[in-house]
């Protein structure tokens, strides 16, 4: 088989309505210097397969929207993945995830578009964000043939940049609901992550004002530096 037949062969199959939604979705904004508050961001968590990267699936995709400067609760999403081919893996015991849930899925394909379109041009945050980005963008990729360029913020970063006193850099999100003292329900459900890690957002939103960061601009450069600073050698 040729190159160009082994591309053709390997596109997304979607038909001309589904093909018109992705060419419909919108262009991904750059972070402006508007205030933090007037921002709408997307909180996202993923339950997968497993931590392989190249290997493992997303299961289910679960997020929630800042806006206002609160947890706008008229505006979540939830979707499982039905994947026919996943194998289940130790993970299950931790998400919840069996075969008969994935098996009752939506099409991930649909599930992909209905995502994109509610996060629209907005910025998306995680916890341990390049994970959730790499597994997202090989999803959108593979179900879609579309390419994800949204800002996709780091919370596992942007809480010890603007929390250096508390000394807990390493730390993971039930880490950082501790130190706040936060009300967390429900934890390892893609949902229920996404809703801890908005409230915890709420709180860094707060400290980053204090801090004169006033923008999404102002703070992704303000990241971008600690992050340089901590990956630069010490001499």
């Amino acid at each position: 088989m040729n190159l160009l037949g082994w591309l053709r062969k390997t596109k997304p199959g979607l038909d001309p309505a589904q093909q018109r939604r992705v060419e419909q979705l919108p262009k991904p904004r750059e972070l402006g210097d508007g205030s933090l508050r007037d921002q709408r961001w997307v909180v996202v968590d993923l339950e997968t397969s497993g931590l392989n990267l190249n290997r493992d699936q997303v299961l289910s995709i679960g997020a929630v929207v800042i806006e206002d400067g609160a947890v706008d609760f008229s505006q979540l999403f939830e979707r499982t993945l039905q994947r026919a081919e996943a194998k289940i893996s130790p993970s299950v015991l931790i998400h919840g995830l069996g075969p008969s849930a994935i098996a009752a899925g939506s099409d991930p394909a649909e599930a992909l578009m209905d995502f994109m379109e509610f996060v629209g041009d907005s910025p998306l945050l995680a916890f341990h964000a390049p994970f959730d980005q790499h597994m997202l963008c090989r999803a959108l990729k593979d179900s879609l043939g579309y390419r994800l360029n949204h800002p996709f913020l780091d919370v596992a970063d942007i809480a010890p940049l603007l929390c250096p006193d508390a000394n807990i850099r390493e730390a993971g999100l039930d880490d950082w609901i501790t130190h706040f003292k936060l009300q967390v329900g429900e934890r390892h459900h893609a949902s229920a992550d996404a809703l801890a890690t908005a409230e915890l957002m709420l709180i860094l939103f707060s400290r980053a004002r204090q801090q004169q960061i006033d923008s999404p601009h102002a703070l992704q450069q303000r990241l971008g530096q600690w992050k340089r600073r901590k990956q630069a050698p010490s001499f």
